[in-house]
C-alpha cells in the first residue's frame, strides 16, 4: 500500500483553507497535515512537518507566495509546490514556475483537478491551467543555447515534456533515476532555462512533441 501523500496548505483566508480540506478530505490517499496564512509560516511548517506537496496561495501577507515558493525551493528542493489562486496575470504564472511551482491551478478548480495535480507533483510531475500554459507558452524564449542537446538529453526532454517524472523516465530509458536527474541538470543549464516546467514548454514550443 502506498504511503498518503502529505500536504500543506498556505493561505491567508481560512474560508478557502478549509474549503480545500473538505475536498481534499474525498481521496483517502492525501492527508492534510498542515496550515499556514502566510509564507513565512510556512516555512516554519515545511520544517516541521516536512510535507510531499504544498498548496500555495500567491498573494499573501508578511511573505507572498512567489517569495515563499523560491524559499521553500532553495531549501527544501524535494518539496513540491502547486500554486492555487485566483490570480492570472502572466507575470504572476512566469514568476511562480521560475520560482519552482510544479503545478499551477486556479482557486475554481474542482476537486478532482486539485486532487490529481496533488499527486503528479508528488510524483515529479507538471500540472498547468490550460490558460496559464497558454500565457507561459508566451513567455518561453528560444535561448541562445551553450551547447547543443545529445540524442539521449533530447529524448529525455520529450519525455519530461510529456508530463513523466523522473522516475517513469527512468525507466523508459533504462538508466538510474539519478542518472535522468544529471541530464534534466544539464538540459536546464543548456536551454538556459531554470525549471522543469519551463523545459516541457520549450519542448512543446519547437515542436518537439505535440
Amino acid at each position: 500500500m502506498n504511503p498518503k501523500v502529505r500536504v500543506l496548505l498556505v493561505d491567508d483566508h481560512g474560508v478557502v483553507r478549509q474549503g480545500m480540506k473538505l475536498y481534499l478530505a474525498t481521496d483517502s490517499s492525501i492527508e492534510v497535515v498542515g496550515e499556514a496564512k502566510n509564507g513565512q509560516e510556512a516555512l516554519t511548517q515545511v520544517e516541521k512537518l516536512e510535507p510531499d506537496v504544498v498548496i500555495m496561495d500567491l498573494l499573501m501577507p508578511v511573505m507572498d507566495g512567489i517569495s515563499a515558493i523560491r524559499e521553500i525551493k532553495k531549501r527544501f528542493p524535494e518539496v513540491e509546490i502547486v500554486a492555487v489562486t485566483s490570480v492570472l496575470e502572466d507575470k504572476k504564472v512566469v514568476d511562480a514556475v521560475q520560482a519552482g511551482a510544479m503545478g499551477y491551478l486556479l482557486k475554481d478548480t474542482d476537486a478532482a483537478a486539485l486532487s490529481e495535480a496533488i499527486h503528479a507533483a508528488s510524483r515529479g510531475e507538471v500540472r498547468l491551467h490550460p490558460e496559464a500554459a497558454k500565457r507561459l507558452m508566451r513567455e518561453v524564449r528560444t535561448p541562445d543555447m551553450r551547447e547543443s542537446l545529445t540524442p539521449r538529453e533530447t529524448e529525455i526532454l520529450k519525455l519530461l515534456a510529456q508530463g513523466h517524472s523522473n522516475k517513469h523516465i527512468a525507466r523508459e530509458t533504462g538508466v538510474e533515476e539519478r542518472t535522468v536527474k544529471a541530464h534534466v541538470s544539464s538540459i536546464l543549464a543548456k536551454l538556459g532555462l531554470s525549471s522543469r516546467t519551463q523545459a516541457a514548454l520549450f519542448a512543446l514550443k519547437e515542436g518537439l512533441v505535440g
